[in-house]
């Protein structure tokens, strides 16, 4: 569906974008995060044919960017980070003009549509300068999906939005990939793309690394069980230390932490040989790191 290979971009001396290579799958959500300045936005042009590449190679749907630039154009929708509007005109004139050049058949039917579905059909009238930063984005929102659009792009598409709001555009987003359209995300809210993206990349000017947000929290951590004890914990560490599956260990005032591929199948092993040595087990749970941590380790260790 989208597809790069050594994709690459400078402006002068700077090289924004170096060497990307991507594979995307059809329907899929996909994550793309990364520190401002590290090239999102410029990716996001190069795969829109916005702008040209210096170097490498991209296709969306099957249409190759410096060749087949205006079917891809046709094809997908874009929501830039700062989208402008006709401040002057309403939301209604404002999606209708953008719906004429990407010749939408049912103009009006497909405008009601999306401000509906976004919560802008009342304000629909108002002059779109009246309306607050979070309406303004659910509107361009609006705007890149009217043509109906198999691929899009989203740059910070809960920028400016209030939590109910934002709120709305992740129900959204998972109801457009419920429909088998692929999602491109450039975000700098971990959560959100923690729970709306079935895999995301790291990216500061070159690839980092990319897969579910699952994998890249075992790859950095592995998987973590808690054993919250009802005395100090430093006692019981010897004891489970030497057990084969047991990766590493540590121990936090009360809270034996140890580190295991296979949690399901050795808890029941560790439980057993703690009480027999006359632990006291209060409960167990498993250490969950958020994407936040991951990314925020791999931004600074590379």
């Amino acid at each position: 569906m989208i597809t790069t290979e050594n994709l690459t971009k400078r402006f002068g001396d700077n090289v924004a974008v170096d060497r990307l290579t991507l594979q995307i799958a059809e329907g899929k959500v996909f994550g793309f995060l990364g520190p401002n300045g590290a090239g999102k936005t410029t990716t996001v042009r190069m795969l829109t044919s916005l702008i040209a590449p210096t170097n490498g190679r991209a296709t969306i749907l099957g249409y190759e960017v410096g060749k087949d630039d205006q079917n891809i154009r046709r094809n997908v929708g874009i929501l830039t980070e700062t989208p402008g509007m006709y401040d002057r005109l309403t939301a209604e004139r404002n999606l209708s003009i953008y719906a004429q050049l990407y010749e939408v058949r049912d103009v009006a039917g497909q405008v009601e549509k999306y401000l509906r579905m976004l919560g802008l059909w009342e304000r629909r009238h108002d002059a779109v300068g009246t309306f607050s930063k979070g309406m303004r984005q659910k509107l361009a929102i609006a705007r890149s999906l009217l043509h109906e659009p198999r691929v899009v792009f989203l740059d910070e598409p809960t920028s400016g939005l209030d939590p109910e709001a934002a709120k709305l555009v992740r129900d959204f987003i998972a109801e457009l990939k419920g429909e088998g359209r692929t999602i491109f995300i450039c975000t700098h809210n971990l959560d959100e793309a923690d729970r709306l993206c079935d895999r995301v990349a790291v990216f500061k000017t070159q690839l980092r690394v990319v897969d579910t947000p699952q994998g890249l929290r075992k790859q950095m951590y592995g998987r973590q069980v808690v054993f919250h004890l009802a005395e100090t914990a430093v006692g019981w560490e010897t004891a489970v230390a030497n057990l084969p599956f047991i990766k590493r260990t540590q121990t936090v005032d009360n809270k034996l932490i140890l580190s295991l591929d296979d949690p399901e199948t050795h808890n029941p092993d560790i439980i057993r040989l703690l009480v027999n040595q006359g632990a006291a087990i209060q409960f167990v749970g498993e250490l969950r790191h958020s994407l936040e941590d991951v990314y925020l380790q791999l931004v600074q260790e590379r």
